[in-house]
């Protein structure tokens, strides 16, 4: 049945290779969160390599691996779509162009890696060359046009509960780049014969027999702080006047009283989510005075201000009285045609005048009293690996404050919330998220969930902060650790033809 299939695939010419590529892609999707079918990729990754093997040319191979990404982005982030739909009367024609679009600039950064691997001799080399090549790909599709690093390969071990904590630890040496480059090597086994299969089945023990041994690490003492997480489920495109200001004002004010009265005189702090305070903290006292009281505390709340120029921008304020916010940090990785317009499109975007919100300066840790030194993220920030916490000065712990309400209740909010766990393993740092319609939820240093309030609910929990860890090697050195492991995925595959030359080919592994 195998060597059919593999014939079948090898057989495969013009539009017809070209959609077989874009199925697998899409299929390959299922493996990303929530869903985490991680198995659809031991077919549909070496199915690639089949196709890459069975092309003519270099060329031939990056229209494989085109067609591949579009399938998976296509799928990956039909949520985007939901976004759209609250401006449906207004933006409809953008619903069939939006996520095809966006999916055909993100499939070039797999065709690139693909075209790559073609010129590889077919085996191991190949898969060497591939897995490296997507992996500094990935990297540089987290800078390019403003970045957009989503859903990664390494995300699909965000597997639920105990198993998923054990699998994501190499992430605090690797980061989720890293997971990408060993997801890659790994699923491509069935393509090398039994022998590979054997070998990546037991790097797939030692892979676990880390993940068990480093969640038997010690964390520095939990700080006597309650963090008190409020989820105030405003649905998105409401419209806003004073009322609607004041209503919603007063209910993120109950919930929090509701969560801060089983602490009796615990210290604690309530979160809000992103731009939950309508009422402008940086100016309005009444508001400040309010919510202190109501939390019994401090406040890490998220609002909008106005700077000295008069734009905009998504902050969060620590507050500790009715006096001026303590903190303040403007969110620096905004939201490209969401937020702002890029400088780099020559047309102006007529929901974003004056070219939109203005950005912050970058990541920023909170020195507040009572509170340890936290490190702040707004929303889209947390998909950027290595970009979220100043490590001149370095916290002991971070807040995300997000509203997905945009995405309504698709995948879109649930990778996001995968996306945090991540970044808690990598840098070794528990995270406290609170989202205005879900997923608010605690982690702990290793990125296991310690708390969590479902979509679309309106609540409040509280969470005690759990310990840090030593920063990890990734949160030493950051993307340092993927790009050399990229290069020196690459180069190996180059090299080893030279040093082994009587190899075999494995079926279906031809050029």
């Amino acid at each position: 049945m195998r060597s059919i299939l593999v014939d079948r695939l090898v057989a495969l010419r013009g539009w017809r290779a070209g959609l077989a590529a874009c199925v697998l892609g899409a299929l390959s999707a299922a493996a990303l969160p929530p869903v985490t079918a991680i198995p659809v990729l031991l077919l549909t990754i070496p199915g690639l390599l089949i196709l890459l093997g069975s092309r003519a040319g270099w060329r031939g191979a990056a229209w494989m691996g085109f067609w591949f990404g579009f399938g998976l982005h296509l799928v990956g982030l039909y949520w985007i779509t939901e976004a759209i739909l609250f401006e449906a009367a207004q933006f409809w024609w953008l619903v069939p162009l939006a996520v095809p679009g966006l999916s055909v600039v993100l499939a070039l950064f797999i065709a690139v890696p693909c075209a790559l691997a073609w010129l590889a001799r077919p085996g191991w080399p190949r898969v060497l060359v591939l897995a490296g090549g997507w992996t500094l790909a990935d990297l540089l599709r987290q800078f390019t046009a403003t970045g957009f690093p989503w859903n990664p390969l390494g995300s699909v071990w965000e597997l639920p509960g105990r198993i998923g904590d054990v699998f994501i630890q190499p992430a605090a040496w690797v980061g989720v780049h890293g997971l990408t480059l060993l997801t890659l090597l790994l699923v491509a086994t069935p393509a090398l014969g039994r022998r590979a299969m054997v070998g990546g089945l037991a790097g797939l023990v030692l892979w676990a027999g880390f993940g068990v041994s480093r969640l038997g690490q010690p964390t520095s003492p939990a700080p006597d702080l309650t963090a008190v997480l409020v989820q105030g489920d405003i649905p998105q495109g409401e419209h806003i006047d004073a009322e609607f200001a004041r209503r919603d004002f007063q209910h993120h004010l109950e919930l929090t009283a509701q969560g801060v009265a089983r602490l009796g005189t615990a210290p604690r702090v309530a979160i809000w989510p992103e731009t939950a305070s309508l009422y402008l903290l940086a100016t309005d006292s009444n508001a400040r005075s309010a919510i202190v009281d109501a939390a019994g505390g401090p406040g890490l709340i998220g609002t909008f201000r106005f700077d000295a120029q008069g734009r905009p921008r998504n902050s969060l304020m620590a507050i500790t009285s009715g006096g001026p916010p303590v903190a303040v940090y403007d969110k620096w990785h905004l939201v490209p045609f969401g937020e702002y317009a890029p400088t780099w499109i020559p047309i102006s975007i007529p929901t974003l005048p004056n070219g939109g919100m203005a950005a912050g300066t970058g990541p920023k840790t909170f020195h507040v009293p009572g509170l340890p030194p936290v490190g702040v993220l707004i929303c889209y920030e947390a998909i950027f690996p290595a970009q979220i916490v100043d490590e001149a000065d370095r916290p002991d712990w971070l807040v995300n404050v997000t509203n997905d309400a945009w995405f309504g209740n698709s995948t879109g909010p649930r990778q996001h919330l995968a996306a945090v766990r991540m970044r808690a393993v990598e840098e070794g740092l528990p995270v406290m998220r609170a989202a205005n319609t879900g997923i608010t939820a605690g982690f702990d240093a290793f990125g296991h969930e310690i708390a969590r309030i479902g979509m679309n609910r309106s609540g409040v929990i509280d969470v005690s902060l759990p310990g840090r860890l030593p920063a990890t090697p990734f949160a030493r050195d950051g993307l340092w650790i993927p790009t050399w492991l990229g290069l020196l995925s690459v180069a190996l595959g180059a090299m080893i033809p030279r040093l082994t030359r009587n190899s075999v080919t494995p079926p279906g592994m031809t050029r």
